[in-house]
């Protein structure tokens, strides 16, 4: 069930259509430019300094990659409305009207350790 919040979102379950994976904003830019056009819809969340990609449901009970998180069952995800693509609040960097919704997990994950890789190593 999807329920309302403020700012034109909803708060909508995760392991049911999709898991999504919260990755940290500063690692995060990074992989926005190592995936490019392969990274489906990715939502940012500025009060939590996390952007959001959703990957295939059920991805999330394998995802183990350091410094992120996984939504899967049991988790709920704040999801502007499609529009919704600047601040304030939750709005999406690239929009699942503008590209697929789904990233493919084995890019993100290497995405994610690539730009992990780099912040280690500059």
């Amino acid at each position: 069930m999807t329920l309302p919040t403020v700012a034109d979102c909803r708060l909508v379950p995760a392991g049911v259509d999709w898991d999504a994976i919260r990755v940290p904003r500063t690692i995060g830019m990074d992989v926005l430019r190592i995936l490019g056009r392969h990274s489906g819809a990715v939502i940012e969340d500025p009060c939590g300094s996390a952007l959001y990609w959703f990957v295939s449901k059920g991805a999330a009970t394998a995802w183990d990659v350091p410094e992120t998180r996984p939504l899967g069952v049991t988790h709920h995800l704040v999801v502007p409305s499609t529009h919704r693509v600047r601040r304030p609040g939750p709005h999406w960097l690239f929009s699942p009207a503008d590209r697929q919704l789904i990233t493919d997990v084995g890019n993100l994950r290497a995405a994610v350790k690539d730009a992990s890789a780099l912040r280690r190593n500059p």
